[in-house]
């Protein structure tokens, strides 16, 4: 039987025409002039996977690993839902520029188009410059032609919902939500395992070929969802010490917690893995199933397999912020309840 441990990874930065210089200091590594704006931090896809860079695993592809033991790294549900593959992909993303105006498809109209995840994500302020915004969702109603009419025209974005942004701030975009990161943000962003994305809108900007990049007008009008939300910013507790609830939605759950001290983490029952960003500080993460530690540094991830899900994490650099993203598939039956709770009573 493999001996699993928690997973460090090698960098994984894709230069972008609006990507900035902050990513490669935040994650320890030399700085470049290069416009680096994503660090993909754990990622199965295809076409850019993560490449394990500690212990026994070192050298190899984050996939090939899954599929030697998919149920002990995913979790049993995990891995029988989504045929052993990793579900989700989470990056840093540095907009030094506006990204384009977005929008995502659902798992429906993914697996229809491109045989792929749809996408949904949720996005965490790590650092915004004063001012600085994102657009998530329309301000105003409008209708599919009044949205093509807009888009070449250049008008879009009179239509958009604008947020000036601080450092914890919280946007969830489920799939067929029109977006758009603009400069001056550093954030972690947690989202489906899926490289698909509808460019509805890009300021008549050039690629790094020094091309028009493409636009995908007709499949983001099908993608996309024209209802007018009261409020965009997700609404959350920061409690130090505290795991903090984000999110729990039907595609990942997330939780943030800042610790100055030992925070003792057992997430056997969720039965899935867990990715934890380390936002702030440095800390270790101790095994309590094997008694291994990794060193896990800010600006840098791992993933923690699901069967040996119980652990601390000690900072070492006073205050830690760590971000953790997993599937929540614990059993919320009676039976599991009544069990849990003679469990705890009779101790």
């Amino acid at each position: 039987m493999l001996k699993l441990y928690p997973f460090l990874f090698e960098p994984n930065l894709h230069t972008i025409v609006w990507g900035g210089k902050r990513l490669r200091p935040y994650k320890g590594l030399e700085a470049s002039d290069e416009p680096i704006g994503e660090s993909w931090e754990v990622s199965a896809v295809p076409s850019s996977t993560s490449i394990i860079r500690n212990g026994e695993f070192a050298g190899k592809d984050l996939n090939s690993v899954i599929c030697q033991a998919p149920a002990r790294i995913l979790g049993g549900k995990v891995a029988r839902k989504y045929g052993g593959a990793l579900p989700l992909l989470v990056k840093f993303i540095d907009a030094e520029k506006d990204l384009s105006i977005q929008v995502h498809p659902n798992d429906e109209m993914a697996r229809r188009e491109h045989g792929k995840f749809g996408k949904s994500e949720i996005w965490y302020i790590i650092d915004a410059k004063p001012g600085s915004h994102l657009y998530a969702g329309f301000k105003e109603e409008i209708t599919p032609e009044e949205y093509k009419l807009r888009v070449k025209d250049g008008t879009i974005v009179d239509v958009l919902a604008k947020h000036t942004v601080k450092a914890g701030d919280v946007f969830y975009l489920p799939a067929g939500r029109v977006h758009a990161i603009c400069g001056g943000i550093l954030l972690a962003e947690v989202q489906q395992s899926s490289d698909v994305t509808y460019r509805i809108f890009d300021y008549n900007r050039l690629g790094m070929d020094g091309k028009p990049r493409e636009l995908h007008t007709e499949l983001a009008s099908q993608a996309l969802d024209f209802k007018v939300e009261d409020e965009y910013r997700t609404q959350y507790s920061d409690v130090a010490g505290r795991a903090n609830r984000i999110i729990d939605s039907p595609y990942f759950s997330v939780r943030v917690t800042e610790m100055t001290t030992v925070f003792h983490r057992n997430l056997i029952k969720y039965d899935s893995f867990i990715i934890s960003m380390c936002i702030k500080g440095d800390c270790r993460i101790r095994m309590r199933t094997t008694g291994d530690e990794i060193l896990l540094r800010e600006g840098n991830s791992t993933l923690i397999p699901a069967s040996i899900a119980d652990y601390d994490v000690i900072p070492l650099t006073g205050k830690t912020r760590i971000l953790d993203a997993y599937i929540d598939n614990k059993d919320r039956s009676l039976g599991s309840q009544i069990t849990r709770f003679l469990h705890i009573t009779s101790k």
